[in-house]
């Protein structure tokens, strides 16, 4: 006997709470394997492919691509194990609704069972679904009652065409219950659910008309109509008073409209959420917590240019692979930051304390189809610009194809943010959260410099930093700006700590 199984979005980890169906890789009816992915997600770090813990049939889906959907919510079910006496031919029609096949409590049990056995364990452990957690209490609903409560036309008055059961690869239909004390809510159809969710309505108080308190979809609608009716009449009764003073003939108050004068009916409204979303919070959330201060400097970047134009040229024994100029400029912050450790730091506000932290996790902005992603160059202060540069190049490619994993994308101590490639010169970058500085680079473009006492034409480029006002004060920060600008000037300077 086949048993049905519900899988649920686990937790993606990193404190995540919710991810939205990017591809189903799967369809109603398919097959699928333990920790098969069936699943393309997107959650607001990264994109994930799902692995479902069971293995057997797919019967139900939940959620078109592009539904957000919480940690916890059913993503599908899966029938797994085999109907009883799969080696012969299927049960006859009567048998299959006898009394004795419908399931009495014993035999229930010894079915649980098989099905759990024969299903094994999932030996990728997602949080949530252990590789030997138990199946959840199910409730049986017999064949015989669920086709009266889907069939229009009756079954009984003639003979059953054997294709239409013999294929079935269950001989009982079980769903499972809603995780609360009030009991499992009776739906069958995903459809109903998906309704449901999406009138806001709540199936535990609903009275299912189905057969042993199925839930249809007559119920729904008719608890959507009445929901409408409900709101329209308590909106009705707060105008009351301000109607009875008014002249009959007055018109109704016109549609509320936005600060630009347009209806707001005509506004177009974009949720917040995946990736645009968790940006939008950690940005609040940095402004507000956060005391920032930023100062900035223009330097003459030209030697910088010619070292690297140097580098990218070399043959023979000392040719490698190509030097970026942010992955220079990041090993100048893993530099400067050794001689200032007060900006590789952060705030625990609880403990009123500044944790300055021991290595660097040096993060960079990325712009991707999916917005702005920050990954994070672990122990960079141990890398060479070349190690750092390869780093980044592998980080970047994984950030354009939705392949970064929330590892990646958290953890960072300081972040450099190259917004020079929008073909802008300055910025008062906000600082992500929680770390304690950002440095800012605008494009390098020629420009008008007095070099060696004589107006000339020179590669500059404006740094700009953003530093936590509890961690440090002005000078701490200027100085630490100082020798960046110092460094890109004079890349020699960098010897001093090769």
């Amino acid at each position: 006997m086949a048993q049905v199984l519900e899988f649920k979005l686990p937790d993606l980890g990193e404190g995540l709470t919710e991810a939205e169906i990017v591809r189903w890789l799967v369809e109603v009816g398919d097959v699928v394997a333990i920790d098969q992915p069936v699943v393309e997600v997107e959650t607001a770090k990264a994109m994930v492919e799902v692995p479902c813990p069971y293995g057997g049939v797919v019967t139900a889906r939940f959620g078109e691509e592009g539904t957000e959907l919480p940690v916890g919510a059913p993503l599908l079910t899966v029938a797994v194990g085999a109907p009883e006496g799969a080696s012969g031919p299927a049960a006859s029609p009567a048998s299959s609704s006898s009394p004795s096949s419908s399931g009495s409590p014993s035999s229930s049990g010894k079915g649980s069972g098989s099905g759990a056995e024969s299903s094994g364990g999932s030996g990728n452990v997602l949080v949530g679904y252990g590789t030997g957690a138990p199946a959840a209490r199910r409730r049986r609903i017999r064949p015989d009652r669920l086709d009266r409560a889907v069939a229009e036309a009756p079954v009984s008055g003639g003979p059953v065409v054997e294709a239409q059961v013999v294929e079935a690869p269950v001989a009982e239909v079980l769903v499972a219950e809603a995780p609360v004390s009030d009991g499992p809510v009776p739906v069958v159809s995903p459809l109903v659910r998906r309704l449901a969710r999406q009138h806001d309505i709540d199936l535990r108080r609903l009275a299912g008309s189905g057969p042993d308190g199925l839930i249809l979809r007559a119920d729904v609608d008719r608890a959507i109509r009445t929901a409408e009716e409900t709101a329209a009449a308590t909106a009705r009764a707060a105008q009351a008073p301000a109607g009875a003073q008014a002249k009959p003939s007055t018109p109704s108050a016109p549609v509320a409209a936005a600060p630009n004068g347009v209806a707001a009916a005509d506004a177009e409204r974009i949720p917040l959420r995946g990736v645009r979303g968790a940006v939008a919070d950690k940005l609040s959330r940095s402004r507000t917590e956060i005391p920032d201060a930023t100062c900035w400097v223009d330097a003459d970047a030209t030697e910088l240019m010619a070292v690297r134009a140097t580098m990218n040229a070399a043959t023979g024994p000392s040719a490698g692979p190509k030097v970026s100029v942010l992955a220079l400029l990041a090993r100048i912050c893993t530099a400067a930051l050794a001689r200032f450790p007060e900006l590789n730091a952060t705030v625990d506000t609880e403990a009123r304390e500044i944790v300055r932290l021991p290595g660097v996790h040096l993060g960079f902005a990325a712009q991707t189809e999916r917005g702005l992603v920050v990954p994070v160059v672990r122990d960079a202060h141990t890398r060479n610009a070349e190690s750092i540069g390869a780093e980044i190049a592998r980080l970047t490619e994984l950030a354009r194809t939705g392949k970064l994993s929330p590892a990646q994308l958290t953890g960072g101590t300081f972040t450099l943010n190259n917004y020079g490639v929008f073909g802008v010169d300055g910025s008062t970058p906000i600082i992500n959260h929680p770390e304690a500085a950002m440095l800012g680079v605008g494009r390098i473009m020629p420009k008008p410099w007095v070099h060696q006492g004589e107006l000339a034409v020179r590669q500059v480029v404006q740094l700009s930093l953003t530093f936590d006002h509890r961690v440090c004060d002005g000078g701490t920060a200027g100085g630490f700006l100082r020798y960046v600008a110092d460094c890109v000037e004079q890349p020699a300077v960098l010897l001093r700590t090769l």
